[in-house]
């Protein structure tokens, strides 16, 4: 309350923040830095790349924060492994999300969107009990409908069912999350690890008159089903 400047609220915030008890909202102060209550410990296991068999293909995404026309690099540098690998002996692929804490979750489904197969990946529950869905088709991420990432020449895999290992550590967090429940409820599908992070909410930025973000959680994630 004797607060005369912006910096000088900055207590009031972490408290406000540490109220909340998400983990995962935040506030992006303007010029750099940022005021965060973490409420959980999220430590990647570092583990090495395996070794795949010959008849396995294997594909690692990891954090991506970007928007734009990197967003769309990035899903189409994932559709390229993916396509690279690709042949009709495959028994099946590993997707290694380990350390994937997060940032933007739409390249990372529409890159993955040819072992995904087109359907229906996911939800945002609102506290008003809105849902929205995401899902992959035509070649892009998109959220109710709306395309969000989209790859110019989308691939099909030459086995669309084949079997998916999903690799998860700790590490795995937000976005990282989405991406891992994508996987929830895809036929021949199993995942191995250890548990993600648990900051499996989305956000949203909300940009303030001192140039400030403030991020908070809206909605939590559910997965297909």
């Amino acid at each position: 309350r004797t607060a005369q400047t912006i910096p000088e609220t900055y207590p009031a915030v972490l408290e406000a923040l540490r109220m909340l008890g998400d983990g995962h909202s935040s506030y992006q102060i303007a010029g750099g830095g940022t005021l965060s209550v973490p409420t959980r410990t999220c430590v990647s296991s570092g583990a090495p790349t395996p070794t795949v068999p010959l008849n396995v293909g294997y594909v690692r995404v990891g954090s991506f924060g970007g928007s734009g026309s990197a967003a769309t690099a990035f899903a189409e540098s994932i559709q390229q492994a993916i396509r690279a690998q690709d042949r009709a002996d495959l028994i099946g692929w590993i997707v290694d999300l380990r350390g994937n804490g997060g940032g933007n979750m739409w390249p990372m489904i529409a890159g993955l969107g040819p072992i995904l197969g087109e359907t229906l990946l996911g939800h945002f529950v609102h506290p008003t009990g809105t849902i929205d869905a995401w899902r992959y088709q035509n070649g892009a991420s998109t959220l109710n409908g709306i395309d969000l990432v989209r790859v110019a020449a989308p691939y099909t895999l030459i086995n669309p069912g084949s079997r998916v290992a999903v690799l998860v550590d700790n590490g795995v967090a937000s976005s990282g999350e989405a991406t891992f429940i994508a996987f929830r409820g895809r036929p021949a599908t199993r995942s191995f690890g250890a548990s993600t992070c648990g900051a499996s909410t989305a956000n949203q930025g909300f940009g303030l008159s001192n140039g400030a973000t403030l991020i908070l959680t809206t909605s939590l994630m559910a997965d297909r089903a």
